[in-house]
């Protein structure tokens, strides 16, 4: 099979392509064969460290490999078909259409294997493969931020800040499905965009800091990658609001639970 490989840290031109030996399942896999996966941030992470917090470029090197990927295959989204089963596989069978994330990678390749029982499910026939491909990085990495750490309820209000990136997107369409009042930063040329993901109120970060309005939010999502600030927010947060910053470097972590703690 074809398999799109990592071999040393780089710009995308470190790729390529090279033939693999198909995959075999274990008894609890299943074999999938990708139509579609994404480049999202963990993928140029991985292929290159491009977007580590400040002060974490050791620890990311640790988990990833200290001189190259320690996993050769690119990719973490995938959506396909499923092609052969394990023995002791029950929820899913052969012509299945799945979609899914992968934290071992893999997906970069023409086939793949999967344990049944993790992060992957079965494709509603109303998207194509291309549009599967492009939910779980996003939407899972906002939906556990707002719903598993926030524990977001309805009548809050809520500052996602990068509103129409990866994340972000989705953090706007959750924050008001869950009932907040969401105010999304963004750019000029996306204000109308986020406006119609369910966006209350939209600011335009060219012109205005959204950290110097006289405003406070129960939640501040922010993820915006390299410029996370908890210092910068601290005074727009409610008593018990919470600040959550999914790419947040050291000093950041240190603040927060020195906050926490006080």
């Amino acid at each position: 099979m074809k398999a799109v490989i990592c071999e040393k840290y780089g710009p995308p031109e470190v790729l390529t392509l090279k033939d693999l030996e198909r995959p075999v399942p274990k008894d609890n896999e299943v074999v999938i064969k990708v139509h579609a996966s994404s480049v999202n941030a963990a993928d140029c992470n991985i292929r290159g460290l491009t977007y580590i917090p400040s002060g974490l470029g050791f620890l990311a090197r640790l988990m990833l490999g200290y001189n190259k990927p320690k996993i050769s295959v690119m990719g973490s989204i995938f959506a396909g078909i499923i092609e052969e089963v394990g023995k002791d596989v029950q929820n899913l069978k052969q012509g299945d259409e799945v979609f899914g994330t992968s934290p071992e990678l893999g997906a970069y390749a023409e086939y793949m294997c999967k344990n049944e029982n993790s992060t992957i499910t079965k494709k509603p026939v109303n998207i194509n493969f291309d549009q599967a491909a492009t939910v779980p990085y996003g939407a899972l990495t906002a939906y556990y931020f707002l719903s598993d750490l926030a524990k977001i309820k309805s009548g809050q209000k809520v500052l996602i800040n990068g509103a129409s990136g990866g994340v972000g997107v989705y953090a706007v369409q959750l924050a008001h499905y869950f009932g907040a009042e969401v105010t999304g930063v963004c750019s000029t040329s996306n204000m109308e965009f986020v406006k119609s993901l369910g966006a209350d109120h939209v600011v335009d970060y060219q012109k205005e800091d959204v950290a110097h309005r006289n405003e406070r939010w129960d939640i501040i999502l922010d993820v915006v990658v390299g410029k996370t600030s908890f210092s910068r927010f601290k005074k727009s947060l409610n008593s018990n609001g919470y600040y959550l910053a999914v790419a947040g470097g050291l000093k950041d972590m240190l603040m927060m639970m020195w906050t926490s703690l006080r």
